[in-house]
Parts: structure tokens; sequence; C-alpha cells
């Protein structure tokens, strides 16, 4: 029998969304917190460009739902930008207060910098391009200094708990230890899917689980087809890729194909600050013409190693010198603007189950997220659930007694493995960066191949098959192309495709 544990509020995931929600909603009950590595192993530890906010002179809330809508693409949810912008300054002060140690202009206010499609500089950086990795130590101190905080590490959620219609927990493999813990309110943070793609700058955790798991229980779902691919990954044989942060073409560095020619300047009028998702693809194309693709930040000279020290340690250690050397890059899977469907508190079709971050569909993004909004909507969006947990009324009497069940024993763990190469070969040759409907069809068809052979027990390759196929199967019905869904087949937006959503 597996082991029950109860509790007022559960969170799944320690990103910058889930951290945030269990230290602030431990002020009014006890969290216990699920995490399926470490509290270290999260895409928001990687994040490098910063958190975007108008905190500077010559800015607005307004002018950054402005930007946020244009690079959105007719598809955000108005009000959820609006909340977005408007919440966000504090969100980044109350960070700040916390400890945060973010980067100070000499006059003591925050040093703002710029990124692609931003028409001011709002950027937030701490330690030049340690933004994620500062924000999540913040965090991480604050939940582990809490003591209404129960941390479970090294456990994975296989399926939600649903009782009389209401979400009541989640059914998890603690160490392989089947566990059911039972909670009054449900939070889904398990951040977002790039493993499904062969190239990737998401940690290794992003396999796509909390979309799988709420499509099982019937959750909401929408905008899936809307993968942003970061222009300019570190083109290494590494899994992840290491980033190369927008800010650092922000700072002057451009794009040079193989010929060692600039090819951005004649392609969008902002060139390498073109949308992402314009800038992926045209580094792609060059990539298809057989060339590879170099950033060129020669004309930041020693002041590479100072504005970006952990890029410029990352590009030494595989013996590239920014200073000197051009830097190879290559698009990578980034970021899932899709998601569980939420509404302005966090909470998503199913009662007593919420969402915040990469998981969720706030509506914030639309059809592509404007540089540095993720750490933003994390923390926005989390205070937000934090405050609306306190709500949730306890469950209405006791569970049934919990059921016979065993963790599955993955029984073949290399051909696990083959599987899980196979769903991120496909995904990126055939529903990427470009996609066709003979190519998606292709995709689908290998997908359901690789499901139907997948060995027992190989619960996190399931989740990454039932998420390709949500991307694949989304992007196949989108006859037309916006944002990060490019269709070569329908290359243009359609209007009778704005403000339209894909649901399941």
């Amino acid at each position: 029998m597996p082991d029950r544990i109860r509790t007022r509020f559960l969170v799944v995931g320690s990103g910058v969304a889930g951290l945030h929600t269990a230290w602030r909603a431990s002020e009014h009950g006890p969290v216990i917190v699920l995490t399926k590595r470490s509290l270290f192993d999260s895409a928001t530890a990687y994040a490098q460009g910063g958190i975007a906010a108008a905190l500077g002179a010559g800015d607005s809330p307004e002018l950054h739902r402005r930007d946020t809508l244009a690079a959105g693409a007719a598809l955000c949810d108005a009000a959820a930008v609006k909340v977005l912008v408007e919440e966000g300054p504090a969100r980044v002060r109350d960070l700040s207060a916390a400890g945060a140690d973010f980067d100070l202009a000499p006059n003591g206010k925050f040093s703002l910098g710029r990124e692609a499609a931003h028409s001011r500089k709002r950027i937030v950086h701490a330690h030049g391009d340690q933004t994620g990795a500062e924000v999540a130590r913040t965090l991480i101190r604050r939940v582990t200094e809490s003591p209404g905080v129960e941390v479970m590490e090294t456990t994975r959620v296989l399926d939600l708990i649903v009782e009389n219609g209401e979400c009541a927990g989640v059914r998890a493999s603690a160490s392989g230890r089947a566990v059911e813990i039972v909670a009054d309110a449900t939070v889904l943070a398990t951040g977002g899917c790039g493993q499904v793609y062969r190239y990737t700058t998401n940690p290794q955790v992003a396999t796509g689980d909390g979309y799988a798991i709420a499509l099982r229980a019937g959750v909401r779902l929408a905008d899936m087809e809307f993968v942003q691919f970061h222009p300019t990954a570190l083109a290494t044989p590494e899994n992840p890729l290491a980033l190369i942060s927008e800010a650092v073409r922000g700072e002057g560095a451009v794009l040079l194909n193989s010929a060692g020619e600039r090819f951005m300047p004649e392609r969008h009028r902002l060139a390498e600050l073109a949308p992402r998702d314009i800038v992926a693809r045209e580094i792609f194309r060059e990539q298809e013409s057989g060339g590879q693709v170099y950033l060129d930040a020669h004309r930041l000279g020693d002041a590479f190693q100072h504005r970006f020290p952990g890029i410029f340690a990352l590009c030494m250690a595989r013996g590239i010198d920014p200073r000197t050397d051009l830097i190879p890059v290559t698009p990578a899977a980034h970021y899932m603007m899709g998601g569980v469907v939420t509404d302005l508190a966090g909470r998503s079709s199913l009662p007593r189950l919420y969402a915040c971050g990469e998981v969720s569909r706030t509506g914030v993004h639309g059809a592509n997220r404007l540089a540095s909004n993720s750490l933003l909507e994390g923390l926005v969006f989390a205070e937000r659930v934090a405050r609306d947990l306190v709500s949730a009324a306890p469950l209405r009497g006791e569970l049934p007694p919990a059921q016979a069940w065993r963790v599955p024993a993955l029984v073949d763990r290399g051909a696990a493995q083959v599987a899980a190469d196979a769903i991120r070969s496909v995904m990126w040759d055939d529903a990427g960066i470009v996609r066709t409907a003979a190519g998606l069809r292709a995709c689908i068809e290998q997908l359901e191949d690789i499901a139907h052979r997948l060995p027992n027990g190989a619960t996190e390759e399931t989740n990454m098959v039932d998420t390709a196929l949500l991307i694949a199967e989304a992007a196949l019905l989108r006859k037309e192309s916006r944002g990060g869904h490019h269709r070569a087949d329908f290359p243009k937006a359609k209007r009778k495709w704005q403000r339209r959503h894909i649901e399941w």
C-alpha cells in the first residue's frame, strides 16, 4: 500500500514559480514542495537574460504592455498582460528586499538593459548574466528557512488524484516509494518541455511532465503549438546546450554566416534584435543552406568578461575566447508559450488545481514570449496563486482508502533512452522551427509508434511522447504562421486565426 501524507498546500516544481508560491503560501498554512531531482534543478537557474519590468525613467507599464502585445501576435490575453506589467515592478522590488543581489547603477537604482522587441531599457540583471541563478538562490533560501515548508526531493509525480470532480493531490514516486500526497489545493509549477527536442537550452528535467499529467486528468490546455526557439545557443554536442543570452546581441554582438557576412540587417529592420522567432528562423535558414552561424562579439572586447562573466566562463571552458573568436551558435527549443489554461488567480479548469510558471497558459505570452517576461510571469502569477490558495476550503470528508498500487519499475533503461532520443529527433526534424503538413503527419505517426513500443515503467518517456503529440497535433491544426509557430506551407498569418486558440 502507498504511504499517504496530508498537507494544506502542495506545490509541484522548484523553479521561480513553485518556490515563490511555496514561500508566500507558507504564511497561511503548511506546504509540501515536490521536486523531481533537487531544489536547484530548474530552468530558472539557467536564465541569463533577466527580469523585464517598467522600473526606469521614461518607461511605464503601458509601454511594457504594448511591447508584450506586439510580440504575442494577436494571441495574448489583454487582462493577463495588464496584470503582468502593472504588478511586475512590485514583485521585482519584493525579490530585491528578500535578498536578491541585482545589479545597481552608481545612483543606487536598478541597472537596466535592453533586449529584443523591447522599446525601453527595462531588463533587471544580477551579476551580469546570472539572474536566474540569483533568483533561485534567493527563493531557495526563503523556502528552506520557512518552518511551514517541507521539501521532498527526488520525487516524481505520476498522476493527479481526482475525487468528486476535484483535485485532491497527487500520486508520486518518492525515491521509488509509492506515496499519495493529499492537499486542499495543488499547484503545478513543473516547468516546460524543451527536452522533447534534440537541441534545447532546458535542463534534463524539462520533459513536459506537467502537461501530460494535466492532460490525463482532463484539465484544459491550450496553445501547445507555440514553442519558442532561442536563436543563440552555443553549438556544441551537449544536452542541454549552453545559452548565449540575447543581452549579448543587445550589447552590440552581431550574427555572421559561414562567409563572414552579416545577414540580419537585410532580413528585418531590427536586425539582430528582431523578435526571437524571426532571428531563429533566419539562422535556421542559413544552416539549411549548409553553413554554420556565428556570433561576433569582438566589439565588446575586454568588457565581455565583466558584463557576461558566466557566458565568458562557459565559452572559455569550451576553448572559445569571445574577445577574439567567433562563437558558433544554433537555435534551440527554449520556452513553451502554451500549457494549462488558468484564470488571473492561477486556477485551472479542475477545481483545487492551480498552475503557474511555464507549465501554465496565463495568456501573457500569446504566440511569442517577449524576452525576459518569463521570470516576471513566474513571480507575478505565483504571488496571485499564493494569495488565492488561502480561500481553498479544507477537503470535505475523508478520501477513500488508498488503493494498492506500486511505482512501475523500469524494465529496460536502454530501450527508454532510445525512445527518448527518437522523440527528440522526430520533433526537431518535423515539429521544430519550420513545419509542414506532411512533416507533422509523419511526426505524429512516428510518435504514436514510439508510444506503443515504450517499455513498462517508462513514465517520463510517456510524458515526453504525450506532450510531443500535443505540440505536433496543434501545429497541424493551425494552418497559418504566427509567432513561434511557422508553417512553410502556410507562411502568412491569417486573420481568421487571430485570437483563436486550439484547446484540449
